[in-house]
């Protein structure tokens, strides 16, 4: 199938970039078309985030969007910002970055489906449910489109009676907007040497659940987050509480993949935090309706890859325009996809092999401007929590962002210490009332995969999880998964350990493809369809 413009991703990014196209097509009276493909089963199924929306991008894409019914339904009324130790907690100022004012709570995959509405009633072309598996190159090794997965293989490889095979879908420019850690976008790093210059990217894991509470305990409008309790001063991370309407609670617990101690599992201290004294309340009495995880990246303006090659572009969080300090990216997202329509519609028009004008576009907007000036906050905390707080008040109200230093990153994956040298962590059981397994966590994502299918978990040595992850690191795939997938099972009659992988149970987060210590497990894409189906979130 043959279109002028390929996006691959149902995000924000994708989303308003197949908008954007269409309409300056409109505007210019010129024959458009564009195709998006999205490997959840519908559009949103795999969106997760907080989330607080910036509607700064939004007003420039579609100003009269109350008209049009988007979901945002919550006006932010009050933030708070606490630090919280184990047995009490202190309110501090806001900072500047994390006013919420004009800002609005909303479910991301929710607004999602309603921004591909928007696409299709411009004639956008949306496929959900085929996720995009292989990069397409021309004879000159120029990007052609994308092809999808066959359907109907099975473990062994062969066609079952299932079978369907995949479609080409070619561009005359192709958009890749597959989300943090994109699995094509991967691949076109090294094709292209795309991070050359840059800084590795530095990501996070972020947990989420959705909770139905008491009517007396919900503050539509109340945006709430802490540092803290319980992570170590020398882990990065933070929780949020976003009250919205109809007595439901966002919360959410993030750390950073930088992290030290192999011991240390993002989804016991988040049960762990929802435990605290300042946070039980809210959900005693209430119920827990849905979770998720995702990774996202953290390493903001110096880990921004070049963002064009022959026949494409990327696109929001797989280049990675997360505001961390603001803790948002859908209005950034949001941005790089319009500034890629613009460049990308000129170069399908004019016939040019690369939509060079992307770059130039971006440097002149107010999001290179707004990750410029926050560019040293992140990596600041990689000294502990106190460093990062003073240096962050130092550089926000003194410097003001324009610091004639720029601090560097350093890859996640490399940061862990063996397993002699680091403390275990002794998590608490979970009551089920407040705080849960992984098991009954993964089944409210509605998490599912064709079971006879080719392993989209992958591991390039299979000896590596034993003799290096098991012996070294105490095999901290077990602990860094939010979804039970690595099990390390030992048997009975005394034959060798072994690593189980239970692929069953993948959110698609990406935290293994990161995090993994030696970067042994590649992830890629699952039939299309597979994976979590998150309903409001």
């Amino acid at each position: 199938m043959e279109f002028d413009v390929v996006i691959i991703g149902g995000g924000p990014s994708g989303l308003s970039a197949a908008i954007k196209l269409k309409q300056l097509a409109s505007e210019n009276n010129v024959e458009l078309t564009v195709c998006l493909v999205e490997k959840g089963s519908e559009i949103g199924a795999h969106i997760l985030s907080g989330a607080v929306l910036e509607p700064r991008a939004l007003d420039e894409l579609i100003p009269n969007w109350d008209e049009e019914g988007a979901p945002l339904n919550t006006p932010v009324t009050e933030d708070h910002f606490v630090l919280l130790s184990e047995k009490s907690h202190y309110k501090l100022p806001t900072p500047p970055q994390m006013n919420n004012h004009g800002n609005f709570i909303i479910s991301l995959g929710n607004f999602c489906r309603w921004l591909a509405e928007r696409a299709e009633n411009l004639g956008v072309e949306i496929y959900p449910g085929f996720a995009a598996a292989e990069v397409l190159y021309n004879e000159t090794g120029a990007v052609r489109g994308i092809a999808t997965n066959d359907l109907g293989v099975g473990k062994d490889g062969h066609p079952n009676e299932n079978y369907m095979q995949g479609i080409e879908l070619i561009g005359k420019q192709t958009i890749f907007a597959e989300g943090c850690r994109g699995h094509l976008t991967k691949e076109l790093f090294e094709k292209f040497n795309l991070r050359e210059g840059k800084d590795p990217q530095t990501f996070a894991i972020g947990i989420k659940e959705l909770w139905d509470v008491e009517t007396e305990k919900s503050k539509p409008g109340t945006v709430w987050h802490s540092i803290g309790w319980p992570l170590p001063f020398d882990t990065y991370g933070g929780s949020f509480l976003y009250h919205l309407n109809g007595n439901q609670v966002a919360v959410g617990y993030v750390v950073g993949l930088d992290y030290q101690n192999p011991y240390l599992s993002p989804f016991e201290e988040f049960q762990r935090f929802k435990n605290h004294a300042a946070v039980r309340s809210v959900f005693e009495g209430g119920r827990r309706v849905s979770y998720g995880a995702r990774a996202l990246n953290e390493g903001g303006f110096q880990s921004i890859p070049k963002l064009t090659f022959p026949g494409g572009c990327l696109v929001g969080c797989t280049a990675g325009f997360l505001n961390v300090p603001k803790i948002k990216g859908t209005h950034t997202a949001m941005k790089s996809g319009m500034l890629a329509a613009e460049a990308i519609f000129d170069t399908v028009i004019q016939k040019s092999p690369e939509a060079k004008s992307y770059e130039s576009k971006l440097q002149d907007s107010w999001l290179w401007k707004e990750l410029y000036k926050v560019r040293n906050i992140r990596p600041a905390f990689s000294r502990g929590l106190a460093a990062g707080m003073i240096y962050s008040a130092f550089d926000t109200f003194i410097l003001r962002g324009n610091a004639p230093w720029t601090f560097r990153h350093h890859e996640d994956h490399l940061k862990l210490r063996d397993a002699k040298s680091s403390k275990k962590i002794k998590y608490p059981k979970p009551d089920n009332l407040i705080s849960f397994d992984k098991n009954s966590s993964v089944f409210l994502s509605s998490t599912n995969h064709e079971e006879n299918q080719p392993a989209h978990l992958q591991l390039i040595d299979n000896e590596t999880p034993i003799k290096i992850n098991l012996q070294k690191y105490d095999s901290p795939e077990q602990r860094y998964c939010p979804a039970g997938v690595y099990e390390i099972v030992y048997s009975k009659n005394g034959a060798a350990p072994y690593l189980q992988i239970n692929s069953q149970n993948c959110v698609h987060c990406k935290t293994c493809d990161i995090k993994d210590p030696t970067q042994n497990i590649n992830w890629v894409t699952p039939e299309g369809g597979g994976g979590p189906n998150y309903p409001n979130m």
